[in-house]
């Protein structure tokens, strides 16, 4: 099975996974089939999960999940830098090159699934630091990723197979 994202006629965002239908968020720049790094779209495909991040002080006890996961540390960093042999990798903090921080203030990535978009291997400027994580509460638009709900997330890494996969599908 996989969870199918989908942008409605009415601009918002579902995610489907069996039975359950959720709103989601997606990126502020739309739904690409083109994704470039910086545009803030999320890529239309389908993407393996390749593992799962969690936040052990915030997210206890840790998740039910059928995929790999391991605990978040607040030297963990994802680079976002296209001229950098670890672009669109885990990177430790500090971290010279351009990254996004993992260990935030907010609680969006107290659960980051990480998605296999742009990572085998990964090609410069495509997009970097595609994940699925936890929405804000308004489900605002993400900077490229899929975003579902804390407990919506947690009831799919609870259900999901470890070959399950995110898919994105074009605008209507």
């Amino acid at each position: 099975m996989e969870l199918i994202v989908k942008q409605r006629s009415d601009g918002l965002s579902e995610a489907r996974y069996g039975d359950w239908l959720w709103p989601c968020a997606i990126g502020r720049g739309g739904l690409r089939s083109d994704k470039r790094e910086g545009d803030g779209a999320t890529p239309i495909g389908s993407w393996p999960i390749r593992f799962l991040f969690y936040r052990a002080d915030r997210v206890k006890p840790p998740p039910e999940a059928h995929i790999s996961k391991q605990p978040l540390r607040p030297s963990d960093g994802w680079c976002d830098d296209p001229f950098r042999d670890d672009y669109n990798l885990l990177v430790r903090l500090p971290f010279a090159g351009s990254h996004e921080v993992l260990w935030r203030e907010d609680q969006i990535y107290d659960l980051i699934t990480v998605l296999g978009y742009n990572d085998a291997p990964p090609q410069a400027g495509k997009g970097s630091a595609i994940f699925l994580h936890v929405a804000k509460a308004d489900y605002k638009p993400t900077q490229g990723c899929v975003a579902l709900a804390r407990e919506h997330l947690l009831l799919f890494l609870g259900a999901a197979s470890p070959d399950c996969r995110v898919t994105v599908c074009p605008p209507p």
